[in-house]
């Protein structure tokens, strides 16, 4: 389990790093239409205000 922000971002950054490499891949327009939704789900972890932790 994450113990700060730090190491939360970094697994969120992995994902988006999968999900590009699975874009890459694919030309199914259902794969990329979903890969956009999860993108944005971990977009909004990611830049939400306040942090995930707090100091």
């Amino acid at each position: 389990m994450p113990t700060n922000e730090k190491e939360i971002n970094c697994y969120l950054f992995d994902q988006l790093s999968i999900l590009e490499r699975i874009e890459m891949i694919t030309d199914d327009p259902k794969v990329l239409k979903q890969i956009e939704l999860e993108r944005m789900q971990i977009n909004r972890k990611l830049y939400q205000n306040p942090p995930l932790t707090e100091n």
